[in-house]
């Protein structure tokens, strides 16, 4: 195959490699690095190294994803230093049917991108995390995940095991689409109206407010916990902003929600439920996870 046949099928494979990346590391800008690097790492093989590779494709992906496990590593020195609580990058979903013409929502068909799902990935360790994005959401044979992990086949078949126990300990119980876009809805019409005692009635006695506002924008430093503080800092959070609107829109998860004001989005609220309760409200209100929301 010739080189600007080779170059165009790689670019073809963007989008997928992005997706990937995402996957593992809760960002898009910082997928767009990984991607970006594996890139460069490509172009600066010799004629010779790349004519050795059969499977471009592949080798892009095994690249990218030794690139995301180094960015893993580092990741969890800065957070350290993160102002507040972390939470992933959140991303827009599709309704079924339709079309998907730009590259970089194509992140975003699944529910392997949910809010919940990569809140949890954030828990594994680098190596867990891979592993269980390598198998349970690409599919890729044990054999080439150890490759990409450095570990024998078992240690990395054991390391999407225990990464699969922590994710189904965490998302069992989640309510169905249907079930959760009604909670959902009862939420928001308990919020638009003020009522502190409906609201209260929709959270699970466990549900849990996360606020991430890296320091850059006002938020809660800690989370919030119980269902009677968590409805008054919604409402508390509304009151205060009377010229802010809240519309629906439609996320991984299901229905979740924007807020603006003057048209500007400042605030993605996405929401989890079990059975018919609100067991998380996450709020990102880092600017700049919201690049793409504007």
């Amino acid at each position: 195959m010739r080189d600007d046949a080779v170059a165009a099928a790689l670019e073809a494979e963007r989008p997928a490699l992005r997706g990937l990346a995402y996957r593992m590391l809760g960002g898009l800008s910082d997928a767009d690095d990984a991607v970006q690097d594996a890139f460069v790492r490509w172009v600066r093989l010799s004629d010779a190294q790349r004519t050795a590779i059969d499977n471009p494709g592949a080798w892009m992906m095994r690249v990218t994803s030794r690139i995301c496990l180094d960015m893993l590593g580092s990741a969890r020195a800065r957070r350290e230093t993160y102002v507040g609580p972390w939470l992933p990058e959140p991303v827009t979903a599709h309704a079924d049917g339709a079309e998907v013409t730009d590259p970089l929502d194509r992140v975003t068909i699944d529910d392997s991108v949910s809010m919940a799902l990569q809140v949890v990935l954030d828990t594994l360790t680098p190596a867990e995390r891979v592993a269980f994005v390598l198998h349970d959401v690409f599919e890729l044979p044990f054999a080439q995940i150890a490759e990409t992990l450095g570990r024998s086949v078992e240690a990395s078949r054991q390391l999407a095991s225990s990464a699969r126990r922590k994710v189904r300990t965490r998302t069992d119980g989640a309510a169905t689409r249907e079930r959760h876009d009604a909670v959902a809805t009862a939420f928001a019409a308990a919020t638009g109206a003020g009522d502190l005692d409906a609201l209260v009635a929709l959270l699970d006695p466990g549900v849990t407010l996360t606020s991430d506002g890296g320091g850059k924008v006002s938020a809660a430093r800690r989370p919030v916990r119980g269902p009677d503080n968590v409805a008054r800092f919604v409402l508390g959070v509304l009151t205060r902003r009377p010229e802010a609107r809240v519309d629906p829109i439609r996320t991984a998860d299901g229905l979740g929600f924007v807020v603006s004001e003057h048209g500007v989005v400042d605030t993605v609220m996405v929401l989890g439920v079990r059975a018919d309760r609100v067991s998380d409200v996450w709020l990102v209100r880092n600017p700049d996870k919201l690049t793409s929301w504007r």
